[in-house]
């Protein structure tokens, strides 16, 4: 499996990024087709205390580099692209990342 990994800084409002994350974007992230699975985590602490440098992670599954890649070229793809850079551009860093069986 092959993931795009999102890790989001802490917003400004944390309210108004919420509302928009959980109603617009996820919602439109999850149409994205060859999208396996998606898991999103709220990041509460650091292991050093305080709140940590990121906010929030979205891991999105996909079978293979080829099916990310396809993925990213559908209309759902770029719309969530799209809405990423809007509402969110100054505070994401995407990453790929392979699982590995150990």
């Amino acid at each position: 499996m092959v993931k795009l990994i999102a890790l989001y800084k802490h917003p400004e409002n944390k309210e108004e990024f919420d509302k928009h994350y959980f109603e617009t974007h996820a919602p439109l992230t999850a149409k994205i087709p060859g999208l396996r699975k998606m898991e999103v985590t709220k990041i509460v602490g650091s292991p050093m205390g305080g709140e940590g440098k990121y906010y929030l992670m979205c891991e999105m599954y996909y079978d293979s580099h080829e099916a990310l890649q396809t993925a990213m070229r559908t209309d759902e793809g770029k719309a969530s692209g799209k809405d990423a850079m809007k509402f969110a551009g100054d505070l994401i860093t995407l990453m790929i990342g392979e699982e590995l069986d150990e």
